[in-house]
């Protein structure tokens, strides 16, 4: 029951909003999802310094930095190729630039071009790794840190 229940909550943008939003990590480190687009296409992610995501210095965990960022790619990704394809998060990255307080935005987003570079590579079955760069902003529009996110793509066995 809860199986089909959150497979019902994903197939819209709302319901995943809501998904990710309850998510116990998501919600400890203090991440919200803001917006995810109607065509799965892009998604807002903001971060709030609380007392639960602060380091010792008194600047965000990059743990948290980082955590906002991560499913965005994939879940997009494979919202946007369906159910004919396998899609895996690789590899991750994180390069801290400035100490990141206050509440700040990542604005992940998935263009058309490199969904079809996607099919294109892997209409013959072969896997497909793609880089992906996502900046993580403060409020004056200052990136604080940079995410890279290499995916692994691959068109399922049965459908090639």
């Amino acid at each position: 029951m809860w199986i089909k229940l959150l497979a019902r909550l994903s197939a819209t943008p709302g319901g995943m909003r809501w998904m990710f939003n309850i998510y116990p990590p998501f919600r400890g480190a203090g991440i919200r999802v803001r917006e995810i687009s109607q065509d799965f296409r892009s998604a807002t992610i903001e971060l709030r310094t609380t007392l639960m995501n602060r380091n010792y210095v008194g600047t965000h965990f990059g743990g948290s930095l980082f955590a906002m960022t991560d499913p965005f790619f994939m879940v997009l990704m494979m919202k946007s190729l369906g159910r004919d394809y396998i899609v895996w998060d690789k590899q991750g990255t994180v390069r801290f630039l400035k100490p990141a307080r206050g509440t700040v935005v990542a604005k992940i987003v998935l263009p058309e071009d490199r969904i079809e570079e996607a099919k294109a590579a892997t209409a013959s079955g072969g896997k497909f790794e793609p880089a992906f760069k996502v900046d993580i902003v403060d409020r004056d529009g200052v990136t604080v840190a940079d995410v890279e996110k290499v995916l692994y793509i691959r068109r399922k066995k049965d459908k090639a």
